[in-house]
């Protein structure tokens, strides 16, 4: 069954001497506000972060406690066998899969496509596409013939610094292998930028909608799934040259009592006292007290708080005693995360 209730989601996390996400436009350069100095990520790098996590599990952790799916997930962003493939190549292929699983007689995708069972067979099969939706083409090529979409129960807003970040001066990295053949561009090594962060705070909001979650099926066990990926894919898959060096701090999930509520963007009642010169968690001084007021004053609109603070985020762990001391243990509900990050 499908969840019947709304929740949103503060998500925060640190980034050291590391490119959270860069922007190609820009020589890769971390993404900014230049005007109020704040670091950029958006919801689609966030999102890369999940997928990537799914697709190294092995098919018995997901049909194993405390998942039990009764089929392995996959994603629909991904690449397959190790090389990257077309909208086109993905489509055609988990078509072929459904008619095989079905024992159904082989026909066109476009032909498929056209049945509800396939439509229910893919939302099924792929955990992404129940939680951020999709736009599936469908078609002789990409960007011809038509489409399935699916817009996604989860959503989140572009991240930003809730503190003001400075960027290091790039450095000039090079290839000393050759990345072409003889007399090709390239032939001697490529050279490029490296530019990072010097510290930043990222804070994401995200909505969980039970009306979207009617269409796509989103379960009671995806959003759980959805509580420790968030957490455990940080430290796990950011661990390129590039974005190595950040950490969770805090994940805050708001479970209200009925499919029509939303408040909005949680962000607006977390403050740094101090919102310069931060250059590790140790100097990361949150205010939360807004947050805690306005929770308690809309009490009976909340079915549950799920929550998590990193061990290292002393606000965080403050706030997860406050919540419990202040609206109650039942109510509150602190996620036991086996994979945690260190600084």
């Amino acid at each position: 069954m499908s969840i019947e209730r709304n929740s949103e989601i503060l998500f925060l996390y640190d980034a050291k001497l590391c490119n959270p996400n860069g922007d190609p436009d820009e020589e890769n350069r971390p993404r900014m506000d230049y005007d109020t100095s704040r670091n950029l990520v958006s919801d689609v790098r966030l999102k890369r972060y999940l997928r990537d996590y799914w697709i190294a599990w092995q098919d018995e952790e997901w049909t194993k406690e405390p998942w039990s799916y009764s089929r392995p997930q996959d994603v629909w962003v991904r690449s397959v066998g190790g090389s990257v493939v077309s909208a086109k190549q993905r489509i055609d292929g988990l078509a072929e899969e459904f008619l095989q699983s079905t024992r159904s007689k082989k026909r066109a995708t476009k032909e498929v496509a056209k049945e509800s069972a396939f439509r229910e067979w893919l939302l099924d099969r792929l955990v992404d596409v129940r939680l951020f939706g999709a736009t599936i083409p469908i078609g002789s090529e990409e960007g011809a013939g038509g489409h399935i979409t699916f817009t996604g129960p989860v959503q989140f807003s572009w991240g930003y610094s809730l503190n003001r970040v400075e960027l290091l001066p790039s450095s000039t990295i090079t290839s000393h292998f050759a990345g072409r053949e003889k007399g090709e561009k390239g032939e001697y090594g490529t050279m490029g930028k490296d530019w990072r962060v010097k510290y930043s705070f990222p804070a994401f909001y995200g909505v969980i909608s039970a009306w979207r979650a009617r269409i796509t099926g989103l379960s009671e066990t995806d959003v759980e799934l959805l509580d420790h990926s968030l957490i455990e894919s940080l430290p796990l898959i950011a661990t390129s040259r590039s974005k190595i060096g950040q950490s969770p701090r805090l994940y805050l999930r708001v479970e209200y009592k009925d499919d029509t509520t939303f408040f909005g963007d949680f962000r607006t009642r977390v403050h740094l006292d101090k919102d310069g010169g931060l250059e590790s968690i140790a100097d990361v001084d949150v205010d939360f007290s807004a947050l805690v007021d306005w929770l308690k004053s809309h009490q009976a609109s909340i079915q549950q708080i799920v929550v998590w603070a990193h061990d290292e985020f002393e606000p965080g762990v403050g706030l997860v005693s406050t919540l419990k001391t202040g609206l109650g243990g039942e109510m509150v509900r602190r996620l036991s995360v086996e994979k945690q990050a260190s600084s």
